[in-house]
Formats: structure tokens, sequence, C-alpha cells
């Protein structure tokens, strides 16, 4: 393997271990100033655009075990979005870019080496964020709680009468 093919794919690899989630997308017609402003929208979440060779993509995520992509999410140009923790959060700033911009074009996701579709990840953008969900949980878990235990003083009240 030539060693300009070999420094692309170790690159691409680079891009690919930044996290455990990889969005492909297809960015023909986006501008420069399209990038830059979706690049700047992504750094609140540590997430990266970089565009990247088709074959190069195919290579390194098999390298790293990645699930093999099919033809057609590699057919066009291909940018990649990696890195930071949150990929519901890089999936919403996507989704606001795409429906603000309708340009860029989602192809395909990897989560967990999980291959995900264009619609499965516009279902996991119009997820509450995180932290939401995580109150949401905790309400849940404590309004059971405290409907059990005002159940239980009803029934020792009931119980007791009042002196």
């Amino acid at each position: 393997m030539r060693a300009e093919k070999q420094y692309l794919i170790s690159e691409v690899e680079s891009h690919l271990k930044k996290s455990d989630y990889v969005i492909l997308a297809n960015f023909s017609k986006v501008t420069v100033s399209d990038v830059a402003e979706l690049r700047a929208s992504l750094a609140a979440e540590n997430a990266e655009f970089h565009v990247v060779k088709n074959s190069s993509l195919r290579v390194a995520a098999k390298a790293l075990g990645l699930p093999e992509f099919d033809a057609a999410s590699l057919a066009g140009p291909t940018a990649i979005l990696v890195g930071g923790k949150n990929p519901a959060g890089v999936a919403k700033i996507l989704k606001t870019f795409f429906d603000k911009k309708q340009k860029l074009e989602v192809k395909v996701g990897v989560l967990e080496k999980k291959v995900f579709s264009a619609k499965e990840l516009a279902v996991i953008a119009d997820l509450p964020p995180f932290d939401v969900l995580r109150s949401q949980f905790l309400s849940l878990l404590t309004s059971n709680a405290a409907a059990f235990v005002r159940v239980l003083d009803a029934k020792v009240k009931k119980e007791q009468p009042a002196a």
C-alpha cells in the first residue's frame, strides 16, 4: 500500500477512535460557510466534521471492527461526524442544520457498533436531552415511592383514629 493511502487511512482511523459513534453525511450541496457554521454548532458537543475518502473510510472502519457500510452509504461525497460523548446531541444539531439549510443529507450512523438509518437517527434527535431524560426517570421513581408512602400513611391513619 502506498504511503499516501496509508496516511489517509490512519487519519480516518484517528477520527473514528474519537468516539463510539460515527455519522456519515453527504455534503455535496453544502457551502464552505455552511460547514463553518455546522462546525461551530458541533463544537458545543465536542464533535467534529471531517471530509473523508470513501475507500479510506471503508478500510479504516474494517480495521477498527465497525460494521461494514453498504454501497449506498458510501456513494457520493462523504463526511463523518465524530467526537464528544453525546451522539443524540450531535444528531439533534444535524437535524436542526438540515431543517434550516435543506442541504446536508445524513446517510447512516453507527452507534456502539450498530448501524442506524437516517430515519432512526432522526428519531434519536427528537429525544429530549440526556439530563431531561434522567430527571424524568427520577421523577417517575420518586412519584411512585411518594404515592406508596401516602397509601401506607392513609392506612395507618384509618386504623388509628385521632385521639
